[in-house]
């Protein structure tokens, strides 16, 4: 899946895998690029991969641009990342849709390419 590249896009994304298992936010780079590692068997050029803390209020994504690495946090003061309900097992693929619902503290499982939220 390659998502489409806009004018003024500086970071391409490829892939986004969201990871279920909890990651500590005090993690840098060097620690969050050996949990990727750790659960996604490497860290992939053009991949984004998400975690967020066992409250679920706080997320980060590692992304890696074939250079080098990102670190990007977000932060929910009032309520949860809708996340995934089982904390074990594989690794869930996201769309870029699912991501922007996901980071904006949407459900992400129901988000359809023409922006609305659903229930299907």
């Amino acid at each position: 899946m390659t998502l489409p590249v806009k004018a003024g896009q500086v970071l391409r994304i490829d892939e986004i895998w969201l990871a279920r298992e909890p990651l500590d936010m005090r993690c840098g780079p060097e620690t969050t690029l050996a949990r990727v590692i750790k659960a996604f068997g490497a860290a992939k050029p053009h991949c984004a991969y998400v975690f967020a803390n066992k409250r679920a209020n706080r997320m980060k994504i590692l992304l890696c641009d074939g250079f080098g690495i990102w670190l990007l946090a977000r932060r929910l003061h009032q309520g949860r990342f809708v996340w995934s309900a089982l904390r074990n097992g594989d690794a869930v693929a996201l769309d870029d849709l699912q991501l922007q619902a996901l980071a904006s503290g949407l459900p992400w499982q129901y988000a359809r390419a023409d922006f609305v939220i659903d229930r299907q």
